[in-house]
C-alpha cells in the first residue's frame, strides 16, 4: 500500500497533522490501480493544501490559483469533509474567520496570508451547519462552539442590516463574486464587486441590482435553524433563531420561487425574476429547503434530467438546454461545466432526502472520471470528464476522499453512527469491469475494515469478522460496530441475510428503503422509491 504520508513528511509545521491523519485509521486498496494510484495522490496533495497562515496554526486552503482560505467553501464545505480526516485542521479553519471578524460583525469572505478580506460576502453553504457537525462529531468541545455561535450570531446581525435594503426578508446579492458565481450568466452584465469594494454598496446605476438572491436567503435559513440547535447545545433559548429561519423561508417562496416551473431564480429591483436555471437550485435544496416530496420532484425535473443538470459528468453549472450554456472547462467558469464544489455540495442535499441509490449515480462517472485524471481540477467536462482548470484544487481532492467513503468505505456521522457500505466502483468508459475494495477506519481506537466483492460485503472489528452481507446494501451500526438498521443501495431489491456473531438476519431491501433492527428482526421504516433519470 502507498505511503498516505508521502511528501508531506518533509514539512515539520504540518508533522501533527501528518500524524493525526495516520492515527485516523484511514487507508483504501482496490483493484483499479488507476483509482488507487489517484487515491493516494489525493491524500498526498491534500497536505499541500494544509499551511500555518496569518499567523494562526496550519489550515485548509482551496488550493490552484487560489492562495487562501474561502467562506463559501474552504471554510465550510470543505472543511466539513476534512473534519472526518484531519478535525483539528477543519477546526482551526473554521476558527480562522472568527478570529479576524470585524468590530461591525462582518466575516471575512476569504483569509490569505496577508490577513482577512472583506470586499464581498460569498456565501453558499451554511457555516452554522458545518461548525454544529464537526462538534457533535468530534468530541463536543464547547468552547470552540461557544466561539463560533458568538461570531456567527453578530454575523447573521450584519447581513440582516447591510443585506436587505428592499425589506423583503430575503437576502440580497450586489455583486457576481457574493455567490462565487464567476461568468455565470445568472450575473450577465452585473459588476463582479460591489460598489466601490464595499461589502454594504451596490451601484445604484446598475438597471438589475439589487437581486434578492435565493442561494444567499437559504444560506440564511438553514443558518439560523442550526444557530437554534447551537443555542439550545448552549444552554440559551432556540426559539427566536426558529422564527427567524421560518420568516425567511416564507420570504424565499414569497419573492424567489415559481411554482409553475418548481425553481427558484432571483428577483431584480424591477420585481422581475431573472429566467436562468442554475446550480442555484442544487445550493437551495442542500440548505435542507423543502421536504422529501419538494426534492424528489427537484430530482425528476432538473437535478436528474439529462436536457438539465444531469450529464454524463453531473452537474453542469448551468441548465444544459440554456442557450447560454458553455461547457468550457479550461477557466473559471460557472457558466456550463461541472465543478468540484457542486459535486462535494451534493450529498447533503441528496442525504437529507434519503435519495441514497440516485446518489450513487453521481460517485460512479465522477470516480471513474477521478481514476484517469491528471490533476486535481476546479472544474470538469460534464460530456467527456475531462479535468479543467487548475491543479491541485482541495474541493477535488477532497471529492475523491468523500466518494470514495461514502461508495465503499466506513463513514462516521454527526448523530453518532457509522455506514459501512457495500458496493464497489464500476468504470463507465468503454468495457465493464467492476472493481473489488477494502477500506479501513479507526474509531474510538476500534481498527473497523470492511472489504467489498462483486458479491459480498465483510466488516471486521480489530481483526476479527463484525457482519457479512450481499453487495447492495449499507449497513448502520453504533460507533462500536452494532447493527442498528439497513438501506437499500441497489436499483434492484436486495434479498439476503446479515450474518453477525450473534446469529443470521435476513432481510429484503428495495432501493432507498431503510430497515430498523427491531427485536432482532428488520422492519421496513422507510421506503421512498427511487426517481429514474429523465431525458
Amino acid at each position: 500500500m502507498p505511503d498516505i504520508l508521502s511528501g508531506a513528511s518533509a514539512r515539520p509545521e504540518i508533522a501533527t497533522v501528518t500524524q493525526e491523519f495516520a492515527a485516523s485509521g484511514v487507508a483504501f486498496v482496490t483493484s483499479n490501480r488507476a483509482l488507487q494510484k489517484r487515491y493516494y495522490d489525493a491524500t498526498s496533495e491534500l497536505f499541500a493544501c494544509i499551511k500555518p497562515m496569518a499567523g494562526l496554526s496550519p489550515i485548509l486552503q482551496e488550493g490552484g490559483i487560489y492562495f487562501g482560505c474561502w467562506l463559501e467553501s474552504t471554510g465550510t464545505i470543505n472543511a466539513e469533509l476534512l473534519s472526518r480526516f484531519i478535525p483539528s485542521v477543519s477546526q482551526s479553519t473554521y476558527a480562522s474567520f472568527a478570529e479576524f471578524q470585524r468590530e461591525d460583525g462582518l466575516l471575512p469572505y476569504k483569509v490569505t496570508a496577508d490577513g482577512p478580506v472583506f470586499s464581498q460576502i460569498q456565501l453558499v453553504t451554511p457555516l452554522a451547519r458545518c461548525v454544529w457537525n464537526h462538534y457533535a462529531l468530534n468530541g463536543e468541545d464547547r468552547d470552540f462552539l461557544t466561539r463560533m455561535y458568538r461570531a456567527m450570531s453578530a454575523y447573521d446581525a450584519w447581513i440582516a442590516q447591510y443585506r436587505d435594503t428592499r425589506g423583503s426578508g430575503a437576502v440580497e446579492a450586489f455583486c457576481a463574486f457574493d455567490t462565487g458565481h464567476d461568468l455565470s450568466a445568472r450575473f450577465w452584465h452585473v459588476p463582479d464587486s460591489p460598489a466601490g469594494n464595499d461589502p454594504t454598496a451596490y451601484r445604484a446605476d446598475n438597471p438589475i441590482l439589487p437581486l434578492i438572491a435565493p442561494d444567499l436567503t437559504a444560506n440564511i435559513i438553514c443558518q439560523r435553524f442550526y444557530l437554534a440547535r447551537i443555542a439550545e447545545e448552549l444552554g440559551e433559548d432556540g426559539t427566536p433563531w426558529r422564527e427567524k429561519a421560518e420568516t425567511s423561508l416564507k420570504a424565499l417562496f414569497e419573492q424567489c420561487y415559481d411554482a409553475e416551473d418548481g425553481f427558484f431564480y432571483d428577483r431584480d429591483r424591477n420585481g422581475r425574476l431573472v429566467k436562468v436555471q442554475s446550480d442555484v437550485l442544487l445550493r437551495v435544496l442542500a440548505c435542507e429547503v423543502g421536504d422529501d416530496a419538494f426534492f424528489a420532484e427537484a430530482l425528476q425535473r432538473y437535478l436528474l434530467n439529462t436536457r438539465k443538470f444531469f450529464a454524463k459528468y453531473p452537474f453542469t453549472s448551468l441548465a444544459l438546454d440554456d442557450p447560454r450554456f458553455d461547457p468550457a472547462f479550461d477557466y473559471n467558469s460557472w457558466c456550463g461545466p461541472s465543478n468540484f464544489l457542486s459535486l462535494i455540495r451534493a450529498p447533503h442535499a441528496f442525504e437529507h432526502h434519503g435519495r441514497h441509490v440516485e446518489l450513487t449515480w453521481v460517485f460512479y462517472p465522477i470516480l471513474s472520471s477521478l481514476s484517469r485524471s491528471t490533476r486535481f481540477s476546479q472544474t470538469v467536462h460534464p460530456s467527456t470528464g475531462r479535468d479543467g482548470f487548475t491543479e491541485t484544487y482541495s474541493p477535488s481532492i477532497l471529492c475523491m476522499l468523500d466518494f470514495v467513503e461514502r461508495l465503499c468505505g466506513i463513514l462516521p456521522r454527526p448523530d453518532g453512527t457509522l455506514w459501512f457500505t457495500g458496493l464497489v466502483p464500476y468504470q463507465i468508459d468503454h468495457r465493464d469491469d467492476a472493481h473489488e475494495t477494502a477500506y479501513s477506519r479507526r474509531i474510538d481506537g476500534n481498527l473497523f475494515e470492511l472489504v467489498n466483492t462483486s458479491e459480498r460485503s465483510t466488516a471486521y472489528r480489530n481483526g476479527e469478522q463484525l457482519y457479512d452481507a450481499p453487495k447492495g446494501v449499507r449497513l448502520i451500526t453504533t460507533r462500536d460496530g452494532q447493527v442498528t438498521s439497513l438501506i437499500g443501495m441497489s436499483v434492484e431489491p436486495v434479498t439476503g441475510v446479515v450474518n453477525t456473531s450473534s446469529g443470521g438476519l435476513p432481510f429484503r431491501a428495495a432501493a432507498n428503503e431503510v430497515l430498523t433492527l427491531q427485536n432482532g428482526v428488520f422492519r421496513v421504516s422507510s421506503a421512498p422509491g427511487l426517481v429514474p433519470p429523465s431525458f
